[in-house]
């Protein structure tokens, strides 16, 4: 089986945040339209914009993680502790035991943070929600595993 979960980023009070939806994926539909579905974003949302940035094993399913923002209802929010990550055991054995939402939210902005310099789209896309990607350009923007 296969889940797509959708990582939602707010700003509240000069602080990121998050929240997390999530849906099984349907035979026959494209993983990036639920994640669209997922977000409550369209295409009339200022800045909005959606990105792919992760995948894990869990629970006998798929997960592939998107990153979204604005969340466009960020009434149950949690705060983004944007250093949390975790590590596989060893070199042949990649995927971490266990991975918590904070660390799937944390590698999301980050990921998003190395978009706003990398990739013209999404940079063109961070100019109408300055508020929210000033704080995530504030991110470190190294690759996996370079906060260490």
């Amino acid at each position: 089986m296969t889940i797509v979960e959708v990582v939602l980023l707010s700003a509240a009070d000069g602080a990121l945040r998050f929240r997390t939806v999530s849906d099984r994926l349907p035979a026959g539909v494209h993983p990036d339209d639920l994640a669209l579905h997922l977000s409550g974003l369209t295409l009339c949302t200022p800045g909005a914009t959606l990105h792919s940035t992760s995948w894990r094993f869990a629970s006998e399913s798929v997960v592939l993680t998107y990153a979204a923002l604005p969340d466009p209802t960020p009434t149950t929010t949690a705060p983004l502790s944007p250093d949390r990550m975790v590590t596989g055991r060893a070199a042949l054995a990649p995927s971490p035991p266990d991975v918590d939402t904070d660390a799937v939210a944390a590698h999301a902005a980050r990921h998003l943070a190395l978009l706003t310099v990398t990739d013209p789209v999404v940079a063109a896309a961070a100019s109408a929600q300055p508020d929210l990607w000033d704080l995530l350009t504030k991110l470190p923007t190294g690759l996996a595993g370079a906060l260490r």
